[in-house]
């Protein structure tokens, strides 16, 4: 059995991540944060001065490979040679890669990127349009929901943990307006595909979430080793 891709949709702070780390652990599938591609190229175009400039940063990606490392529960980000993990996780990345990501010749590069990635094996792939644009036959797709508020208290513990201090208004302020750009803009806005399995963890642990998710996939997975024999 090779190539089974599991694609994970939802929006931030929904607990994509989180879920699909746990799921490729449990498989030894790799993961593939298509997310972080995102906020590689956000970081750039912030250190480049060029976020509002779309055309600068269409050449940027147009001229770069972003490669990810999964080792030891850390992704690992890199853009063309230089490593940039430590730094997309800040609040200004999170503040501008929803608008970043949001530019047409931006999402067809990283499209291009890891549709790639997924032609090398088994993947739990995770983002904002992984069961509809980058994986639409993808062999199980789920989406993951919560409320604004639950996923604003999971972004500002995370932040909190890092060391970062932010009030939590500006958190929320800040989901909502990735939700509005990601669900409106016209190149692969963020939706429910028709054949995922929808979850919605507001009133769940991570352990629930998980264990939920994880009884549809072993079904899946037997049924296709079924299909196989």
């Amino acid at each position: 059995m090779s190539k089974i891709i599991i694609a994970i949709d939802g929006p931030a702070g929904s607990g994509k991540s989180t879920i699909a780390k746990m799921v490729a652990e449990r498989l030894d599938f790799t993961y593939l944060d298509t997310g972080a591609m995102y906020r590689a190229i956000t970081y750039l175009a912030l250190q480049k001065g060029i976020v509002e400039n779309e055309e600068a940063v269409n050449e940027l990606v147009a001229g770069l490979e972003v490669t990810l490392k999964y080792e030891n529960g850390i992704t690992h980000v890199f853009a063309g040679d230089f490593e940039v993990t430590e730094f997309i996780r800040s609040p200004e990345v999170n503040s501008k890669v929803s608008e970043i990501a949001a530019m047409p010749i931006v999402r067809k590069e990283l499209v291009r990127m890891q549709q790639h990635m997924g032609k090398f094996g088994n993947i739990v792939a995770e983002g904002r349009d992984t069961t509809t644009v980058v994986f639409p036959n993808a062999d199980l797709k789920i989406y993951l929901d919560a409320s604004v508020d639950v996923r604003s208290e999971r972004r500002h513990k995370e932040y909190l943990e890092k060391g970062v201090e932010i009030d939590i208004e500006e958190v929320k302020k800040n989901i909502s307006k990735r939700d509005k750009i990601d669900s409106s803009r016209e190149t692969s806005p963020l939706k429910k595909a028709e054949n995922a399995i929808e979850v919605d963890s507001s009133h769940l642990s991570v352990e629930q979430e998980f264990e939920i998710l994880f009884e549809n996939i072993k079904k899946k997975i037997i049924l296709i080793k079924s299909q196989n024999n």
